[in-house]
């Protein structure tokens, strides 16, 4: 059984994940620690399979540069440590033969994670609404960020939650995607994913919404 990851482990591995890849110097600029603190990190890292080295071509002549990426070890760490339970509920309910009461069980399954994140959500505006979602995730320990972007408020998960489930099956993310509708009161898009090798998701307002709000924006300018 794998030691949890410290705060900094965490946010070392957020950050090759964000980059695709950084190198010890990138990581040093980033933390603002020396590069003996770096590379003492991500030796111990390594050494529980969660990164990986290699190395980048340079021109000319000079010291090997090396680029730190996650493994996919290191990818599961960030996104649950309860992966392989949520992977066999997960296909115990869709190997149910019963449409009915297979649709029964997502319902239910929706409606308990519009309930553990939508109970704190009462703002007025959508932007509002997106941003306590935003809080109320994040204090879980979801890596989800808010912003506002041409008018329209946008929620980015920058780790994805579910990686080894996402990566079996799209239904998950469609999951999530009507959570957040259901929660937030107004249809909403996934507009980047990361299965679809995105760096992150990204969830925004769709139909009328989002031409009001890209209106409203507009008027305000």
């Amino acid at each position: 059984m794998h030691c949890p990851l410290d705060t900094h482990d965490r946010d070392c591995l957020n950050e090759l994940r964000q980059r695709d890849g950084s190198s010890v110097d990138d990581l040093c600029e980033v933390f603002g620690v020396t590069p003996t603190a770096i590379r003492q990190r991500l030796s111990r890292l390594s050494d529980r399979d969660l990164v990986t080295r290699q190395s980048v071509r340079q021109q000319g002549r000079g010291r090997p540069r090396y680029a730190y990426h996650l493994t996919d070890e290191g990818l599961r760490q960030l996104g649950d440590n309860y992966g392989d339970l949520a992977m066999i509920l997960w296909r115990e309910i869709q190997s149910i033969e019963e449409p009915e009461i297979r649709s029964q069980l997502f319902d239910r399954v929706r409606e308990a994670l519009v309930e553990r994140f939508g109970g704190a959500i009462n703002g007025e505006t959508l932007s509002e609404r997106m941003h306590q979602l935003q809080t109320v995730m994040t204090g879980r320990g979801y890596d989800v960020k808010f912003e506002q972007r041409d008018g329209l408020p946008i929620l980015r998960e920058t780790n994805c939650p579910y990686p080894e489930l996402a990566m079996h099956t799209p239904e998950i993310c469609l999951l999530e995607q009507e959570v957040f509708a259901q929660i937030l009161d107004t249809p909403i898009e996934l507009t980047q994913c990361w299965r679809d090798g995105e760096s992150c998701c990204e969830f925004q307002p769709r139909g009328p919404d989002s031409t009001e709000l890209q209106h409203e924006a507009f008027v305000l300018k």
